[in-house]
Order: structure tokens, then C-alpha cells, then sequence
């Protein structure tokens, strides 16, 4: 099954994976001492003008980490670093930036891991937040709405590999990360 990009979130971890169909050619870098993760074209893509191609899928912010498939996550990350809840920052920024004007009506989606951890998702047809006990899914297609997941792995390194190589189809790359006593810690997984 295809179901596009997905963000899984649990109380203490959380994991990307970037799957495409119409623009393979990307892998996700670390910046900033790994604080923040960016998706972006490989050397070898073809030239585009798509906006939804490059973005930050993994930033750390006051003790918490934002995931998620676009632009986003960069509003959710500074209202975080303002002080907002994590819940508001998820659902106020995912309101003001609605699902992405392709030819798919994409959702956006992201996730927040902290002292409490939410995952959220807009659609064409809703705005759904939810504050999560157990690992939830939500994907841009087909697993649209917050739905329970087996993650069963614990670093981020496990954590990139096991959704890297879950079934669902058309893997390009994908991150883990854990938030522990020691901090955040992230691993990235480009399929190499």
C-alpha cells in the first residue's frame, strides 16, 4: 500500500520516512549538530520549482522535538520556543498553513515529542490533533487520520531503519529520534 510520507510519534519517540512516487531522488541531512534534520534533492535529481521538495522534517526546540512533512514544522517549532503548548503550536500552525495546494490536495502532518506528545494532521476536510500514549501513525494518503502502529525500536538508529523498511511502499529516506534523560538524540536512514 501506498500512503505517502508518514510521521509516527510516541510519548518518548518519534520517526519520518519521506516515500514518493513522483520525486524519489531526495535524503535528509543533519544540520546543526544533528538538531535539525532537512529532506532535500540528491545531486542527481532533476531541476524542479516544487515547493513541497525541501524542508525541515526534524527540529529540537526547548527540550522537545517537532517532526512532520513540510514548511510547517518551522512555525510549530518557533511558537514552541514562544512559549505556546505543544498542542497549540500543532494545531494553530497546521490551521494557518492548511493542506498543501497540489494536484493531490496533500495533507500536512506532524507530530510533537515532549512533555506530552501529539500528532496532527490537515486535510481538505478536517483538522485533527491528538495527544498521544502509545506510537500513532498518520500519513498523507490512504492513513490520513491518527491510527495506533507497532514501533517497536528504541534508538533512532533502530527507529530509522524499522520505518525506512516498513511495507508500506516507495521508501526514499527516513529519521528516528528519541527524547530521554540525556536529551535528543536523532539518526537518519537514506536507504545507502
Amino acid at each position: 500500500m501506498y500512503v505517502g510520507r508518514f510521521v509516527v510519534v510516541a510519548p518518548d519517540r518519534a520517526a519520518y520516512r519521506v516515500s514518493s512516487r513522483s520525486f524519489p531522488n531526495r535524503r535528509i541531512v543533519a544540520r546543526e549538530g544533528g538538531a535539525t534534520l532537512t529532506v532535500g534533492p540528491t545531486e542527481d535529481a532533476p531541476e524542479t520549482d516544487n515547493p513541497y521538495i525541501s524542508y525541515n522534517c526534524v527540529r529540537e526546540v526547548d527540550g522537545a522535538v517537532v517532526v512532520g512533512n513540510g514548511s510547517h514544522v518551522d512555525p510549530i517549532t518557533e511558537k514552541i520556543g514562544l512559549g505556546y503548548p505543544a498542542r497549540d503550536a500543532l494545531a494553530e500552525s497546521l490551521l494557518t498553513l492548511d493542506y498543501e495546494k497540489d494536484d493531490y490536495d496533500t495533507p500536512r502532518i506532524a507530530g510533537v515529542v515532549g512533555d506530552e506528545s501529539y500528532i496532527g494532521t490537515v486535510r481538505k476536510d478536517a483538522l485533527l490533533v491528538e495527544q498521544v500514549d502509545e506510537p500513532t501513525l498518520v500519513a498523507t494518503y490512504e492513513e490520513d487520520s491518527p491510527t495506533p502502529f507497532d514501533l517497536d525500536s528504541e534508538t533512532p538508529a533502530e527507529i530509522a531503519t524499522e520505518v525506512y523498511g516498513h511495507e508500506f511502499e516507495h521508501a526514499v529516506c527516513a529519521a528516528g529520534v528519541v527524547r530521554d534523560d540525556e536529551g535528543i538524540s536523532t539518526a537518519i536512514e537514506n536507504g545507502e
